[in-house]
């Protein structure tokens, strides 16, 4: 019985040192892939451990034909740069990393600064962004959708410094954010998430707008967008495309006046020209990208 117990402690210590040589590899892939050289991000992505938050194997990973689940339960199938279910009749998922990393990089954050995490999910990112702030840092995670709320508080439980909060992200009161990290589409940024947010202090801001496909795409509905990083200084709010974007909405960051004035911005393009950020609409049509009721993404 000793021997067959030291075997399998044995076994389970190889298994822990050749999974963090996976993680590593993957840390590694992830950052070459979105062409960025982040020694602290590489590292959070190496060292927080993804099958942490996922709940018990074998996974469901999202492939071009649907959803598929992996052989069984060993966690080397989630280090890669996949979306893995995480309510699959939804559509939910624990977001690609390749979509994360560029975004991370872009938040800047760094040690002992507060985080705020809107639309945390089960809590793998905000993880992520709570090992760049570290133990002097602080996290805030918000979740609206009450089962992972109860998900990523569990998972969350042996963070230090880290609070989770179920609700509306663009209500849920919280302190003022070094960084806010939005996950999830919204038509306009929040009021309480600019009046947060610090002097110098970082949003990251997915922006999206539902559009018909054409017959030949794979579906009828999808959503085109744009990530910009609006960066406060004093009274002003400077602005910057990041990415394109395709993410699930932000629940109670929509409206339809804004989203029609997205949507007609998107489609012109000439999101990378964008500079400032005003809460407010009397500018002139000419300086705008995007200007809708009370607010405007502008070129100067």
């Amino acid at each position: 019985m000793l021997r067959r117990t030291q075997a399998g402690l044995h076994h389970a210590m190889n298994n822990e040192s050749e999974l963090a040589v996976v993680r590593r590899a993957y840390a590694k892939l992830i950052m070459a892939t979105v062409c960025i050289a982040d020694p602290r991000v590489e590292e959070a992505f190496a060292t927080v451990r993804r099958e942490d938050y996922l709940g018990p194997g074998p996974w469901p990973i999202l492939r071009r034909g649907g959803y598929v689940n992996t052989p069984d339960a060993d966690p080397v199938y989630v280090y890669d740069d996949v979306l893995v279910g995480i309510h699959p009749e939804r559509g939910l998922n624990n977001g690609m990393p390749s979509y994360h990393a560029p975004l991370i990089y872009n938040a800047r954050v760094t040690k002992g600064e507060h985080v705020v995490h809107v639309g945390a999910g089960v809590g793998y990112y905000s993880a992520i962004l709570h090992y760049l702030v570290g133990d002097t840092g602080k996290l805030t995670a918000i979740e609206f959708d009450t089962a992972l709320a109860i998900r990523a508080r569990q998972n969350l439980a042996k963070v230090s410094n880290a609070i989770v909060r179920e609700g509306d992200g663009c209500t849920v009161s919280f302190d003022a954010a070094d960084v806010i990290y939005v996950n999830a589409g919204a038509t306009r940024p929040a009021d309480q998430w600019l009046d947060q947010l610090k002097d110098g202090g970082r949003l990251i801001l997915p922006m999206t707008a539902r559009r018909t496909l054409s017959p030949s795409d794979a579906g009828p509905l999808s959503r085109h967008g744009a990530v910009f990083q609006i960066e406060r200084k004093g009274s002003e709010f400077h602005a910057r495309w990041i990415s394109a974007v395709g993410v699930y909405p932000c629940e109670g960051g929509r409206d339809e006046v804004s989203e029609a004035a997205l949507d007609v911005a998107l489609t012109a393009g000439g999101w990378e020209k964008v500079t400032r950020l005003y809460r407010t609409d009397d500018l002139p049509e000419d300086q705008c990208w995007l200007r809708a009721s009370g607010w405007a993404l502008a070129y100067r």
